[in-house]
């Protein structure tokens, strides 16, 4: 049964780290990555397809939220810092240009 479980474990984590590489962005990788452990946690608390079903539906959930949460603070960043280059730009001297 601990060798079953144990191959288990780690064909999930291959395959989780194979499928999370390919995500385009954190809340699809929050997603599955919250799959997979729910399945995990709900497997190991109910012991049975139903409760590794609600437990895979439940991490999916909670991985996207928090995963999207991320990819909007990123958003936010990449916004601040385009704000600030340029204003940057704008407060800049510009000099003459000087023709002999």
């Amino acid at each position: 049964m601990c060798n079953k479980f144990l191959s288990l474990i780690t064909s999930l984590a291959l395959v989780l780290t194979l499928a999370v590489s390919g995500c385009e962005n954190d809340a699809k990788s929050g997603a599955l990555l919250g799959a997979v452990v729910g399945a995990g946690v709900g497997q190991l608390a109910g012991g049975d397809t139903k409760a590794t079903m609600i437990g895979a539906g439940i991490g999916a959930g909670a991985g996207y939220m928090i995963g999207n949460e991320k990819d909007k603070k990123k958003a936010q960043q990449q916004q601040q810092l385009q704000q600030q280059q340029q204003q940057r730009v704008q407060q800049q001297p510009v000099s003459p240009q000087v023709q002999p």
